[in-house]
């Protein structure tokens, strides 16, 4: 999932980060970064994840995308601090829980928290969260989201068949038996029209 669906949206319903809603790979150097102005948050991307696909000619996988927003907190004063980060996760949920970052994507979802680091003046809470989407098309028209339907989209169209019947009986004395003897006894054809 792209992040900058999520950074604005959290700026605009979140207000007691202000502004202070950024994109981080390492929780580390939020650990010590005395630059920060406190709280803040981070979105962080963390996995993704797939089912199995349940069907044999087409791709339909559901794919789960996890990210975590990352709560850095001054815990000069504890009790404070620990009070604050039940009014955020709560502003958090206001802000996630349900909110749909863009096709293809399903509403958002909340997983869990745990606190990531503490030090003597700062903590990090890290809040999961996951939405998921399906890698596989849902109609033809719509463009190859994997290998298998790059190579049905080059196959030339169907456009009809013809069927030739050589039946193995009855069969000719004169050859293997059983099996066809070489005549066609029934030959049929269709024609598709798009």
């Amino acid at each position: 999932m792209k992040s900058t669906s999520l950074i604005p949206h959290l700026r605009d319903h979140c207000p007691t980060f202000g502004n202070r809603v950024a994109v981080a790979i390492d929780l580390a150097p939020l650990q010590d970064d005395t630059s920060l102005q406190l709280p803040c948050a981070f979105v962080v991307p963390t996995a993704d994840t797939s089912s199995v696909n349940p069907a044999q000619n087409v791709t339909r996988q559901i794919v789960r995308d996890r990210f975590d927003i990352a709560l850095v907190l001054d815990t000069t004063d504890s009790t404070k601090a620990l009070d604050l980060l039940h009014d955020l996760r709560a502003e958090l949920w206001r802000a996630l829980v349900g909110f749909k970052p863009g096709e293809p994507y399903s509403a958002i979802a909340y997983e869990g928290g745990e606190l990531a680091s503490a030090g003597a003046n700062r903590a990090i809470y890290r809040l999961r969260f996951f939405a998921e989407f399906q890698l596989g098309r849902n109609r033809a028209t719509d463009p190859a989201e994997s290998w298998h339907e790059r190579e049905l989209d080059a196959l030339s169209s169907f456009t009809g068949m013809t069927v030739r019947v050589d039946a193995i009986d009855p069969a000719d004395p004169n050859l293997q038996r059983p099996g066809p003897d070489g005549r066609l006894e029934l030959t049929f054809s269709g024609d598709v029209t798009p």
